[in-house]
């Protein structure tokens, strides 16, 4: 299925679901996207492209910010994500027809990138799991700091601070400017 047609659905899934206890998803949130493997998710060997699932995320990450508000505090400001890292591991296939779920919750923020969790889920089964690491940048040019984006967010009703391996993850990932 063609990204933005999951993504057309993912708007009017948004759009039609009503709030539970009258109150909006908070940035700071678990959010649960549904989704079901349809004929163009797999690879000649029957199952979910590594590729696909790189794309899934990516619309995780839009249900969160878009059913929290944030999406439209963000365009407001001109500001936009871009990932800067990821790492995903697999532990089971998802194959042809099978439902699923992509749960997104940021673990933290530092004073470069918010980190988030997304991981696939079927039948309360891990398939998959992915880190992801966020920057923001501004459509007139920069990056837009962690003190800003929290501010536009309201603040957090919990603790940010990144888990230590995620922290070693990051250091380990970051490519020097030095690099060719």
């Amino acid at each position: 299925m063609n990204l933005y047609f999951r993504l057309l659905l993912l708007q009017l899934r948004i759009r039609l679901r009503p709030r539970v206890a009258g109150r909006r998803t908070s940035l700071w949130d678990e959010v649960r996207t549904r989704f079901r493997v349809v004929p163009t998710d797999l690879d000649p060997l029957r199952h979910v492209n590594n590729g696909k699932y790189l794309s899934m995320l990516d619309l995780g990450r839009l249900d969160l910010m878009l059913r929290s508000g944030y999406w439209a505090a963000l365009s407001e400001h001109g500001w936009y994500p871009v990932v800067s890292a990821q790492t995903i591991t697999y532990k089971r296939s998802l194959t042809l027809g099978q439902r699923f779920e992509l749960r997104t919750h940021v673990l933290g923020v530092d004073d470069r990138s918010v980190y988030l969790e997304q991981t696939f889920v079927r039948g309360g089964a891990v398939m998959a799991r992915a880190v992801v690491q966020a920057r923001f940048l501004r459509r007139s040019g920069g990056t837009v700091s962690t003190a800003e984006l929290l501010e536009a967010a309201g603040g957090a009703d919990r603790d940010l601070t990144v888990p230590g391996w995620v922290h070693d993850w990051a250091a380990a990932t970051r490519i020097s400017s030095g690099s060719a």
